[in-house]
């Protein structure tokens, strides 16, 4: 999983973006800045086509950024820039800098602020740096839903994370009753293998038995 593309965005105001990558993505990216619920904080993954974007929401900001394979569902390099950029970006500016600039107004700035980490987080190191995994301590598995429905309905983005901790229980539950099915399998082949050897064992002592007589002094004589 790569990261391609990164914003921070006040609304439906960008302040400053970059792309390493040509496409239709900062188009869709506004149309999501237009649906996210304003004031409410959280962090969500959506597809589209052959991305998903990433985002998080702190404080009536918004730090999102594109990455490519959506079959990949670890999304914990993804949030960790972000998580990043955000410090980042807070550090530098301020909130109420952040809360009163116009549009692009960091972007002559930050785009290489941007730039930068994405090209580290998206080193092989990065992956274990100790850097990186402290920012990974609150993500957890994120459930990602087609974007392309929600542009189309006008439906603003929705919580798609509330029944994450029930699905990990069922994984969890099925996961434990696999372990007992092939366990209790294995005995079952266990068991079969010494009946199999049992029984070949009984028929030649019973030919034997029959040819040279149960104490076998037929076969002691010849």
């Amino acid at each position: 999983m790569t990261i391609l593309y990164a914003l921070i965005a006040r609304g439906k105001d960008v302040l400053c973006e970059y792309t390493a990558v040509s496409g239709n993505f900062p188009t869709v990216t506004r149309l999501l800045l237009g649906k996210i619920p304003r004031g409410e904080d959280g962090k969500r993954s959506y597809v589209y086509d052959a991305h998903v974007f990433h985002y998080i929401v702190a404080d009536r900001l918004t730090y999102l950024c594109m990455t490519d394979d959506p079959q990949q569902k670890r999304f914990r390099a993804p949030f960790a820039y972000l998580n990043d950029i955000k410090d980042r970006f807070l550090t530098r500016y301020g909130r109420e800098s952040a809360h009163t600039a116009i549009a692009f107004a960091m972007n002559e700035e930050f785009s290489g602020i941007l730039k930068r980490q994405m090209d580290y987080f998206n080193s092989p190191d990065a992956a274990a740096s100790s850097a990186v995994q402290a920012k990974l301590d609150d993500v957890r598995n994120v459930m990602i839903q087609n974007v392309d429905l929600v542009l189309e309905r006008g439906e603003k983005l929705e919580l798609l994370v509330d029944k994450t901790a029930d699905l990990q229980h069922s994984a969890f539950k099925f996961e434990r009753s696999s372990r007992q099915l092939r366990h209790e399998m294995l005995w079952r082949r266990i068991r079969c293998y010494l009946l199999i050897t049992g029984l070949i064992v009984a028929l030649i002592l019973l030919i034997s038995a029959s040819a040279c007589g149960f104490d076998f002094h037929g076969c002691g004589k010849r």
